[in-house]
């Protein structure tokens, strides 16, 4: 992953909402993501009691999100976009997870929780994109097909993968706290990244235009595949922001 100035250490970020909840002592959920995008949908306009954190570097990710649960937290949720692994899932499905199965073995949701979340989904227009399954975590990007589709076997039938779930999980595990999933589908499980798409992601998890120009300047038939992750990118956010618009009205962003 690029980091654009090696002169400038690397931060993770936070983005807060001021609770309207906070005068009566309720405590946020944090939404774990990789990228600022993500941490900005999650985030919202403020106001409703969500704390986002993000970072692409797992070390400043942990960081930051051990500050968001110092501070107190009513629930953890993984909430952004994902990889694909499910071959028949199309860019924009979202995912609300029974488990997580990463480096740090195989880790359950809350059930309660995410049941709360899949019914608000199920009585949305969301309904017939939302899939329940296992979201498979890794410690590196997995950009191309044929190591999806051997994650998707090794895993028992993961839908989609992630490089955030499993730090989260193992943080709300390690402080009793409830913990969900709620990811969408980015790039397809047949389809591989080029190059160019990952060049711009600085470890903080925001992203510089200028490596993906000089990727694309050093090979420029990248072009169509980065034009087709911007679409699928689309889907994604499109779909990101519904959900979370549902479930903040329906209240079921939050553990019960």
């Amino acid at each position: 992953m690029a980091v654009e100035s090696a002169s400038v250490a690397p931060t993770a970020r936070v983005q807060r909402t001021k609770s309207m909840n906070s005068t009566r002592g309720a405590l946020p959920v944090i939404a774990v993501t990789g990228m600022a995008f993500e941490a900005s949908i999650a985030a919202g306009k403020g106001g409703d009691g969500i704390t986002a954190v993000y970072a692409a570097r797992a070390d400043l990710l942990e960081r930051a999100l051990a500050a968001a649960l110092d501070r107190g937290a009513a629930g953890v949720i993984s909430f952004g976009t994902a990889g694909g692994l499910g071959p028949d899932l199309e860019p924009g499905t979202l995912i609300i997870a029974d488990a997580v199965d990463g480096p740090l073995g195989r880790i359950a949701c809350d059930a309660a929780w995410s049941e709360r979340m899949a019914a608000a989904l199920l009585d949305s227009p969301l309904a017939a994109p939302m899939r329940r399954g296992v979201e498979a975590a890794v410690a590196a990007p997995l950009t191309g097909a044929a190591d999806k589709a051997a994650l998707h076997r090794s895993s028992g039938g993961a839908l989609a993968v992630d490089m955030e779930s499993h730090l989260a999980a193992a943080a709300a595990a390690a402080r009793g706290l409830p913990f969900a999933v709620c990811r969408a589908v980015v790039d397809p499980a047949w389809r591989s990244l080029p190059k160019a798409a990952m060049a711009g992601l600085r470890d903080d998890g925001s992203t510089a235009v200028l490596p993906v120009l000089r990727e694309l300047a050093r090979d420029p038939l990248q072009l169509g595949g980065l034009l087709r992750v911007a679409a699928d990118a689309g889907a994604a956010r499109k779909t990101l922001t519904a959900a979370r618009r549902v479930l903040t009205a329906s209240g079921a962003f939050f553990p019960g």
